[in-house]
């Protein structure tokens, strides 16, 4: 890994390293990586920071974002 360079731990990007952008990278920044599957819809946030080893995005949340069913239809009813 390269000063310019970021890892990622936990969620789906687990272990990927990726290059930074040419701008100058700032902590606290978030980035957020959408899952599209046979399922819903997973939106996952990482946290840019730098450590000792150099920087890396922690999971930072994650949310689904599509309603169950029960949000959608308050009654339960189709």
């Amino acid at each position: 890994m390269t000063d310019r360079s970021v890892r990622f731990f936990g969620g789906p990007l687990d272990g990927r390293v990726q290059e930074l952008t040419d701008q100058e990278p700032v902590p606290g920044t978030i980035v957020r990586h959408i899952h599209l599957h046979g399922g819903p819809k997973i939106e996952t946030l990482y946290e840019l920071g730098l450590t000792e080893h150099g920087w890396e995005y922690r999971v930072s949340a994650t949310t689904h974002t599509e309603p169950t069913h029960s949000e959608s239809e308050p009654d339960g009813l189709r």
